[in-house]
């Protein structure tokens, strides 16, 4: 018996080492299932390799390991290639991915969006790939004809052009896509529909910037961003906003068009931008429903409004006689009254409300009119990933004295110092400092680029560490626009950015950016890879990422630390990257190491036919 006894325990280790092989390999085939050969080959290559660097991001690591940049290890580094991702995912948002919510399972209320809202991949289901242009992809059409016209071969999809066909979002073309300007509730044209909106403002000469002193825009629910691009030469910029819904590719046409444009949804979280941003909200027809959760939508817009701020809203509950619109229109004009917003003109299908200057009103109203104020401790600027309040967000103290923001009407606004300025004890010397140093920097690079960069060469930019927005605002004489990106753990110096007349986003650059493939010229990056190394998130993710949101020919401009700049470098075969130049930096006050600048342009390569000259 005893014998027997100890036969059967020497057996369990390699019963239960079996069962656990067995699984091991279960799990292999689900994921392989799950994702496609590719993707499992992606899976593999980027953890192995990442967690070699000691760049591996689980929700559990302090960042306390000590720096890939600052040790010899980097010298053994020597990426040979990466894999190409499937076909299928050559659209890939990562965050935004709905085939990663079926996957995960995750439990989400469709009736809030939250479909529609960021659910980034954890380390271990990160596509480390690079993402492939489709087939036939072409050089996008330079700007300002971009506006107009696209290669239907960049974004092979035409169902709008069908389902909007009475509208003239767009319209097929053989091997183009021509956007004639129309929209939901201006079929005509937006430039006429803009024009209207002025006329109803009683503006001048019915121009929709008020002399300058209407200058951001932020268009909900914006369709292929027609009213947006239309705006541009008024000297008005809108952050064009849409998810990723049933009208799939609208926000990637926009870019794709050369128009500034966000992937973002009114659902559960704030939009990304802070308190005060915007002169005027803009709704045609964008099917929110905006009395929902006591009117939670509605004061978002109102959180995001400058004072004496614009909701211009066209939609059949402004102006129908069915018993439905009439009944929404009512209790929708209730509570824009409870929020103390006043009609400024009501014409045809549109009409406009006024946002106040100042506190008083919401201080005159009866105690317990809903929506209440926000409580005193909430903190209108913080953004990322916090849940939307029910409440108005009433005016600081000063703001409120000064009956308005302050701000200068545009283009003075530009490089006039913000009175926000002082909510972070950043003083005008400083500010203007800033602008200057940033103005040498931007001749600077723009002087290393060369001949490499024609006047239409590049139209949408990214500047990932915007900060007050100074490399945006040196950019001011040449046809193009900058997403301003402001990390969320930093400074809340976004809304000196807005204040400036500029737009932007924050953003964790541990995640992926809410945008498509391929939508931008330029990426500008200031010591985020010095940023990242701090927190202990994969250089790798971001250099991949970069990869996906450049277009094919485009650049990319590093500043950074001198080893940051030699370990990117070992990256740029494996990327197909290749350098333009690599320079010393001027000395920078904000670092007490010198600085590199490292100039990096994307070649032009497709899965069929290997890489191309970028030239």
């Amino acid at each position: 018996m005893r014998g027997r006894n100890d036969g059967g325990q020497s057996k369990r280790p390699i019963v239960l080492c079996c069962t656990m092989i067995v699984c091991l390999c279960l799990l292999f085939l689900y994921f392989s299932g799950s994702n496609g050969q590719a993707g499992s080959a992606a899976f593999e290559y980027g953890t192995k390799f990442s967690r070699s660097l000691g760049w591996g991001s689980d929700d559990g690591d302090d960042g306390s390991e000590e720096s890939i940049f600052g040790t010899g290890d980097a010298d053994d580094i020597k990426p040979k290639s990466f894999p190409v991702c499937d076909d299928r995912h050559s659209e890939l948002i990562p965050c935004l991915d709905r085939n990663l919510i079926y996957q995960m399972r995750l439990k989400l209320d469709l009736n809030l969006m939250e479909h529609y809202e960021r659910h980034c991949p954890p380390p271990e289901r990160r596509f480390n790939c690079l993402i492939p242009p489709p087939h036939g992809y072409k050089v996008p059409i330079k700007w300002p004809k971009s506006r107009d016209v696209v290669w239907k071969a960049n974004i092979p999809h035409t169902h709008l052009a069908k389902e909007k066909s009475d509208q003239n979002w767009m319209v097929e073309a053989g091997e183009k896509i021509k956007f004639p300007g129309g929209g939901t509730h201006f079929h005509h044209g937006a430039d006429k529909y803009i024009a209207n909106i002025a006329n109803m403002l009683d503006f001048k000469d019915n121009n929709i910037n008020n002399e300058g002193m209407l200058r951001t825009v932020l268009d909900v629910g914006c369709g292929v961003a027609s009213f947006g691009g239309y705006l541009l030469s008024s000297d008005v910029i809108a952050m064009s906003l849409a998810p990723n819904d049933v009208h799939q590719n609208q926000i990637q046409f926009a870019l794709e068009r050369g128009i500034p444009a966000y992937l973002g949804v009114l659902g559960t979280k704030r939009l990304p931008y802070p308190s005060r941003s915007f002169e005027l909200a803009h709704c045609s027809r964008c099917r929110i429903d905006w009395l929902q959760r006591d009117g939670i939508l509605l004061l978002e817009l109102d959180r995001l409004l400058r004072p004496g701020g614009y909701f211009a809203y066209s939609s059949p509950e402004a102006y129908a006689q069915d018993e439905e619109d009439r009944r929404i229109w009512k209790e929708m004009s209730a509570l824009v009254e409870r929020m103390c917003w006043k009609i400024a003109e009501k014409r045809n299908q549109t009409v406009i409300w006024v946002k106040p200057l100042n506190n008083d009103c919401y201080r005159s109203r009866a105690r317990g009119t809903k929506p209440p104020l926000c409580k005193s401790g909430d903190d209108p600027d913080s953004v990322w990933g916090v849940p939307m309040e029910a409440c108005i967000t009433p005016y600081p103290e000063q703001m409120h004295r000064d009956g308005g923001s302050g701000l200068a009407p545009w283009p003075a606004r530009l490089t006039t110092p913000p009175p926000r300025l002082a909510d972070l004890y950043v003083t005008a010397e400083t500010f203007e400092k800033d602008t200057e140093m940033w103005q040498q920097r931007v001749d600077n690079y723009w002087s290393l680029l060369g001949p490499k960069v024609k006047p239409d060469t590049i139209r949408n930019i990214m500047d990932m560490k915007a900060n007050f927005g100074s490399f945006a605002a040196a950019l001011k004489e040449k046809d193009v626009w900058v997403m301003n990106v402001v990390p969320h753990d930093g400074p809340s110096t976004l809304k000196i950015i807005y204040d400036r007349g500029l737009i932007g986003s924050n953003h964790d650059w541990c995640e992926a950016f809410s945008t498509y493939p391929r939508t931008y010229d330029l990426l500008h990056a200031w010591t985020v890879f010095s940023d990242l190394d701090k927190r202990g998130c994969s250089a790798e993710d971001l250099l991949l990422e970069m990869d996906r949101i450049l277009r094919p020919t485009g650049f990319i401009i590093l500043r950074d630390k001198s080893p940051i700049i030699e370990f990117i470098k070992k990256y740029l075969h494996a990327l197909h990257w290749e350098a333009i130049t690599v320079v010393d930096a001027e000395p920078s006050p904000e670092s007490e190491e010198n600085e590199m600048i490292l100039i990096i342009r994307k070649k032009l390569w497709l899965p069929e036919a290997g890489t191309q000259d970028s030239t």
